[in-house]
């Protein structure tokens, strides 16, 4: 694969696996870090990739590995020298532009703010196969390939962040 295909997969998956390093990211300038850390990666592994077995699950697979090392490093670090963090969770919500009531608005963020904090709770191994299904909309089939686990497994911990975040969301709401 020479660099015009690459450019070719950016233009084609480049939105899909933003939105997904976002999700896994939490805020944007991580995210922008994991994007632009996985296309290079991608430019380093391009003579890997074969353009009919699937790109897209093959960036997320790097997106997915790069951000799971990042997370070991970052865990080691603090082990080694413990930093306090602050959420910036409130501050990354992006306001509604909708035509919407200011009600309605407020409904939505704060539903959106419950689902998110529900995800978050998930480990990571139920937490990515949602992500990757619901934001990058990626199939079993991909999600499987991209983890390199079975397909029953993938459904069987998209059944199971199912279970548990409606369980975590029926408690919240009244």
């Amino acid at each position: 694969m020479n660099i015009d295909d690459l450019i070719e997969l950016v233009e084609q998956h480049g939105k899909s696996i933003y939105r997904f390093c976002y999700k896994l990211a939490g805020n944007k300038a991580d995210a922008d870090d994991l994007y632009q850390d996985t296309f290079l990666k991608a430019v380093e592994l391009r003579f890997k990739m074969n353009p009919s077995h699937n790109p897209k699950a093959f960036l997320i697979s790097i997106a997915v590995r790069l951000y799971k090392n990042h997370r070991r490093k970052l865990a080691w670090r603090q082990r080694i020298a413990p930093t306090t963090e602050f959420d910036a969770a409130a501050n990354s919500l992006d306001s509604t532009t909708s035509k919407a009531t200011p009600e309605d608005a407020v409904i939505s963020i704060e539903l959106r703010t419950l689902i998110q904090d529900a995800t978050h709770q998930l480990e990571d191994k139920l937490r990515l196969p949602i992500y990757m299904y619901y934001t990058a909309d990626m199939t079993v089939e991909e999600i499987a390939l991209a983890l390199g686990i079975p397909q029953g497994t993938v459904k069987s911990r998209l059944h199971k962040a199912r279970q548990t975040m409606k369980k975590a969301l029926e408690v919240v709401s009244p």
